[in-house]
Order: C-alpha cells, then sequence, then structure tokens
C-alpha cells in the first residue's frame, strides 16, 4: 500500500478552504479583551494569608483569530515576579468555549462562558465545591473576581483584579519567525 506524506501546509490548505465554504467566521468573544492593562490585585491564598500585588495582562488573537491567549504576570513590591499564568482560548462557537490555563506548574481545561459584559470560568474542586472566576469589561476597565463555593454555605472572594487598558498589542502574533530574506 503506498504512503503518502500529508504536510502541515496541506492541512492548513484544506482547514481554510472548509472555513472559507462556511462563510464568513465571527469574532472571537474575547476580542473586546485583546490589549494590554495594567492595575492590581489583592487576594487571599490557600492558607488565609492575603495578597496585594500589581497586575498586568496581555490579550491577543492566534491563528487567525481562532483561538485568544491570555498571560497575566503579578508584581510584588519590589518588583519581583509573584505570579505568572498563560491560558489559551479556543470557541467552536460563540458560546462555546475552553480554556486550558497553567500556573503554578499546575494546569487545567475549563468551560468560559462568554456573557454580555465580559466571561465567566468555573474551576470545579473536589467534594462538589468549585471556584467561579466573573470578568466584567467596562469600558477601558477590566475587572475580574473569584468566589470560592463550597458545597454547603456562602461563597467567598478569594481575589479580585481591576486593571486599566493601557494599549493595544501585537502579541503573540508580533515577533514571530519568518523565513530569512535571500
Amino acid at each position: 500500500m503506498p504512503h503518502r506524506l500529508v504536510t502541515a501546509s496541506t492541512i492548513a490548505l484544506l482547514l481554510a478552504a472548509s472555513a472559507a465554504a462556511e462563510g464568513e467566521k465571527p469574532p472571537h468573544p474575547l476580542e473586546p479583551f485583546f490589549g494590554t492593562w495594567v492595575g492590581e490585585a489583592h487576594g487571599r491564598s490557600m492558607s488565609g494569608d492575603t495578597y496585594d500585588i500589581v497586575q498586568t495582562e496581555r490579550v491577543g488573537p492566534m491563528l487567525s483569530g481562532d483561538i485568544a491567549v491570555i498571560e497575566g504576570r503579578g508584581y510584588s513590591d519590589d518588583g519581583t515576579l509573584a505570579f505568572n499564568a498563560f491560558a489559551v482560548v479556543h470557541c467552536k462557537t460563540p458560546e462555546a468555549c475552553k480554556m486550558q490555563s497553567y500556573v503554578d506548574g499546575r494546569s487545567g481545561n475549563f468551560d468560559l462562558v462568554p456573557t454580555e459584559t465580559g466571561f465567566e470560568w468555573t474551576i470545579p474542586l473536589p467534594n462538589e465545591a468549585k471556584v467561579v472566576y466573573t470578568a466584567t469589561l467596562e469600558g477601558d476597565v477590566w475587572t475580574e473576581v473569584g468566589h470560592y463555593h463550597p458545597l454547603e454555605g456562602e461563597p467567598v472572594e478569594t481575589v479580585r483584579l481591576r486593571v486599566t487598558r493601557t494599549g493595544d498589542t501585537d502579541w503573540p502574533g508580533e515577533g514571530a519567525l519568518v523565513p530569512p530574506e535571500e
């Protein structure tokens, strides 16, 4: 039986042709968040200690807007990196998104639900508890609040970030590797 070599370029062309046949795709639900952001975050660690950090976020499209990438960095008062997270968000439809998130050596795949004012995502925990993060965008201010929801009892706020848009960004496309000029 003859073997056929299928290259990444061939696959990309087939996928592009398929997308073109389906018509124009809607914008990514996180498009309003594309850009750079700076502000602050306050929270409570699992041990109960509180913290305050300078928070930065950058959000941008990849793969012709099929995915959005997010990097969040938090800095202590002395300028050292105290927090770093990275996520990739893919939406099969504008209402059905998945987020693959990485932080502190852990990772997870979570449902992300776009809302009229932002988005919401949930981390399920053992014993049916969960942490729900709700992000809202009002003008150039992105607020995201996390609440721990125990199986019984009232939710408890665990983190609150408030960042202001500082500009647009070409990240992550900027600096992409291109063939050398001859």
